[in-house]
C-alpha cells in the first residue's frame, strides 16, 4: 500500500492538546483526505505503553494511517469512542477456530468478545497433513459434516484453500506434532523407528515453510501421547529457528503436573525452542497446591535464559473428549481397539480403578462431568446433564454409564470437567508470562453452530479476563491484561504488524465499555454473547458496529 503524505501543524496550544504518558502531546494532524474509519475520543491502550492516553485514529486501506488530535477528519464511517477504550483486537493464542469457519464464517462468538487473530492447530493436532491409512473415513466425516469434499491433504493445501474463503477472522496455524505422528507412525503406542523419525523431521521442516508458525503437541492424546522426549526435542529441532516455538499440551496436568512442566522444560532448553505451556493448569483437589510449584518451575527456567509463556482461560472447568477419562494404555491403537477392551470385562476392572480415581479429585465426583457435545442424533438429550445425572436415569454408577455412553457413541463425547479452583486460577492468570486463550473454537446460538453445549469460554473468555479478573479482583492493570491479549502474544507466535495500535500497523481494534464488559455465558446457557463491546474492526473493515455483527468478511490467512 502506498503511504499517504500528511500534513501536520505544528504546536497548536489548549483544548486540541492530548495527554500521552503525563506529557503534552500537541500535534494536531490536519486531514485532506476522506478515512474509511475515523475512531474518535477513544483512551488508547496500544498494547505496549503503562499508561492509556486519549486520541482519535484515522484508519485508511486496511491500516492505522494517523492517530492523534485529527482535527477536521471524516471517515466513512465514525466511531465516537468517547468514555471507551480502545484496544489492539484481542488475539487468541490457543484457539480451535479453523472448521468451524465453514459453516459459520462470521466466528460470531469469538468476534464479539473481540477477538480479532486466532492461533489454531493446537494441542498436537493439526488440519494437515492428513493421514492416508484412515482416509476414507476422513472423506466420509468431513463431507457429512461440511457437505463438501476434503480439499487438502497438506497443512500448506489447507492455508491455501482458507486463503479463498472469507471469514471475519485472522487465522494462522500451528503444526501438530500429534498429527505428524497419526500420519509417520499411526496410533500405536511404540517408538518410530529411525526411518520414521527422520520421514517426520522432513514433514516439520514441510509444514513449517508451508506457513505453520511453530509447532504444538498434545502429550495426553493419542498418538501425541506415544512420542518419547528424545523424539519431542528432535522435532523441535527441525523447525527453522524463528518459528521454532513449542506449544504443548503437557503430558498431564494434575497429578504429575511438575515432573510435566519439567519435561517441557527440557525439550525447549535442549531443542533451543521458545516454550509455551498451553492452557496452564494444576488440575484435581489434592493438586490444587502445586500451583507455586509450577510458577516456580516457570521463573527458574526463565532465569536461565530460556523463553518461556503460558496461556490459559479464565474458567475453573477444562473441555475434552470423555475417553480422556480412561487411562492412555486403553486408548492405545485408536478408537476401535479402544471399543474392544471396553468389551472386555478383566480390562474393564482395571480401567475403573484408574478412572474412579480420576474423577475422584474432580469438584464433586461424577457430578464434576458433565455432557457438553455427542456426535450422534439420537443421543443428544443427554447433553448438559452429568454423568452421575446419566447413571440415574440409566440404573447404573457413573463409570458404568461413561463407559455405555463411550460404548453407544463409538467415543464421540465430549465433557466439561471441573477441576480447577479460584485460588490456583487466580495465581497463574496474574503472571506477567501468562496470556489469555479461550482454548475452543467459533460457536452462535443458532444452528449448526448450537447443535451442542460450549464451553463458556467459546464467548466469554476475554471480557471475563477484564470484568472478573481486572474489574473485580485486580489481579493486574488493565493495561497488562491487555497487553496479556495483545502485544505479548503477537510477539510469541512472531505476528507482524499486530496486536498494537501503532502507525501503519494492520487496523484490528476492540472498542469496549470498561464498566459494562461482561461475560454472559454459563456451563448450562453458554450461547450468550458478551456485554460491553461495541465495536471490533478487523483489517480496516468495521465487524461489529454497535454490537451487531455487519455481515463482514475481511480475515486473513497469516502464514509464518
Amino acid at each position: 500500500m502506498k503511504r499517504r503524505k500528511f500534513i501536520k501543524s505544528a504546536s497548536l496550544a489548549g483544548a486540541s492538546a492530548l495527554l500521552l504518558n503525563n506529557k503534552t502531546f500537541s500535534n494536531i494532524i490536519k486531514m485532506n483526505y476522506p478515512l474509511d474509519i475515523l475512531v474518535s475520543g477513544g483512551f488508547i491502550i496500544d498494547g505496549i505503553r503503562g499508561q492509556r492516553f486519549k486520541a482519535d485514529i484515522g484508519i485508511k486501506n486496511g491500516r492505522i494511517v494517523d492517530i492523534g488530535n485529527l482535527i477536521d477528519a471524516n471517515g466513512e464511517h465514525t466511531i465516537n469512542a468517547s468514555g471507551l477504550i480502545v484496544s489492539p483486537g484481542f488475539i487468541d493464542i490457543h484457539s480451535h477456530t479453523d472448521l468451524d469457519l465453514i459453516p459459520n464464517p462470521k466466528a460470531e462468538s469469538k468476534i464479539r468478545q473481540g477477538v480479532t487473530t486466532e492461533i489454531t492447530g493446537q494441542d498436537g493436532f493439526s488440519e494437515g497433513p492428513v493421514s492416508e491409512r484412515d482416509i476414507e473415513r476422513k472423506l466420509k466425516n468431513f463431507k457429512d459434516q461440511y457437505g463438501e469434499d476434503l480439499p487438502w491433504r497438506s497443512l500448506g493445501e489447507f492455508l491455501d484453500d482458507f486463503s479463498t474463503r472469507k471469514f471475519s477472522v485472522n487465522l494462522a496455524s500451528m503444526l501438530g506434532m500429534g498429527t505428524l505422528r497419526e500420519v509417520v507412525v499411526g496410533m500405536d503406542d511404540r517408538p518410530a523407528s529411525s526411518d520414521e523419525l527422520i520421514r517426520m523431521k522432513y514433514e516439520v521442516e514441510k509444514g513449517m515453510g508451508e506457513g505453520a508458525v511453530g509447532l504444538s503437541s498434545g502429550l495426553e492424546y493419542t498418538p501425541g501421547s506415544f512420542a518419547p522426549t528424545d523424539e519431542l526435542i528432535e522435532l523441535c529441532k527441525s523447525a527453522p529457528g524463528k518459528y521454532r516455538i513449542y506449544s504443548t499440551h503437557m503430558r498431564n496436568e494434575d497429578d504429575t503436573v511438575l515432573e510435566a512442566v519439567d519435561e517441557a522444560i527440557k525439550i525447549a532448553r535442549e531443542s533451543n525452542s521458545k516454550l509455551l505451556l498451553s492452557h496452564l493448569k494444576v488440575s484435581g483437589k489434592t493438586n490444587w497446591h502445586k500451583a507455586d510449584a509450577v510458577i516456580e518451575k516457570m521463573e527458574a527456567a526463565i532465569k536461565e535464559g530460556l523463553e518461556v509463556h503460558a496461556d490459559r482461560y479464565t474458567y475453573v472447568a477444562y473441555h475434552t473428549g470423555l475417553e480422556n477419562l480412561f487411562p492412555l494404555w486403553a486408548r492405545d491403537g485408536g478408537t476401535n481397539k479402544f471399543m474392544d477392551r471396553l468389551n472386555d470385562a478383566f480390562l474393564l476392572k482395571k480401567m475403573k480403578l484408574y478412572t474412579e480415581a480420576k474423577v475422584s479429585n474432580l469438584d464433586g465426583d461424577w457430578n464434576g462431568v458433565l455432557l457438553s457435545s455427542i456426535g450422534k442424533k439420537e443421543f443428544k438429550l443427554y447433553q448438559g446433564k452429568t454423568i452421575k445425572q446419566l447413571g440415574e436415569e440409566f440404573g447404573t454408577e457413573g463409570f458404568d454409564a461413561a463407559v455405555r455412553i463411550l460404548k453407544e457413541t463409538q467415543s464421540d463425547v465430549m465433557m466439561m470437567g471441573f477441576g480447577m479452583e479460584e485460588e490456583s486460577t487466580v495465581k497463574i492468570l496474574a503472571h506477567p508470562r501468562v496470556m489469555i486463550s479461550s482454548d475452543a473454537g467459533s460457536h452462535a446460538p443458532y444452528p449448526p453452530m448450537s447443535r451442542s453445549i460450549a464451553h463458556p469460554r467459546a464467548y466469554g473468555t476475554f471480557p471475563r479476563a477484564i470484568a472478573k479478573y481486572v474489574r473485580e479482583k485486580n489481579i493486574c492493570s488493565l493495561e497488562e491484561m491487555i497487553k496479556k491479549m495483545t502485544s505479548m502474544p503477537a510477539e510469541k507466535i512472531g505476528l507482524v504488524e499486530r496486536g498494537v495500535i501503532k502507525k501503519n500497523y494492520f487496523a484490528d481494534i476492540t472498542i469496549f465499555d470498561y464498566e459494562k464488559i461482561q461475560d454472559k455465558a454459563t456451563f448450562t446457557d453458554s450461547h450468550q454473547y458478551p456485554e460491553g463491546i461495541p465495536f471490533v474492526i478487523v483489517n480496516g473493515k468495521l465487524v461489529i458496529n454497535n454490537g451487531e455483527h455487519t455481515g463482514s468478511l475481511p480475515g486473513m490467512v497469516i502464514k509464518g
